[in-house]
C-alpha cells in the first residue's frame, strides 16, 4: 500500500463521514463518531478486499468499491445503534 493510497483513503472515508453527517444531523460528537466509523469501515473493507480478493473498483493498490461498501454499512450500524435509548432506571422504585 502506497502512501498516496492511504492518504487518498483517509479523505475519501472522512468526506463519506461528513456527507453521512450532513444528511443526519447532529452535534459536533455525532459528527466525529461518523468520521471515526468511515474510518473503521473503510479499512475493514479495504483488508477484506485484499484477504478475499474482491475486486468491484480498484484504484492502485486501494479497494474502493469494497472500503466504500464497508463503510457505509459501519455508518449505518453506528447510527442506529447510537439511537437506542437506555433506561438507567429499569427497575428501580
Amino acid at each position: 500500500m502506497t502512501l498516496p493510497a492511504i492518504i487518498f483513503g483517509f479523505i475519501l472515508s472522512t468526506l463519506y463521514g461528513v456527507v453521512f453527517h450532513l444528511f443526519l444531523g447532529g452535534g459536533f460528537g455525532r459528527l466525529v463518531l461518523f468520521i471515526i466509523l468511515a474510518w473503521i469501515g473503510f479499512w475493514i473493507g479495504q483488508l477484506f478486499g485484499n484477504i478475499t480478493g474482491i475486486s468491484l473498483i480498484d484504484i492502485g493498490p486501494l479497494h474502493l468499491g469494497m472500503g466504500t461498501i464497508s463503510c457505509w454499512l459501519f455508518l449505518g450500524i453506528g447510527n442506529w445503534l447510537s439511537q437506542i435509548d437506555i433506561d438507567r432506571n429499569h427497575g428501580k422504585a
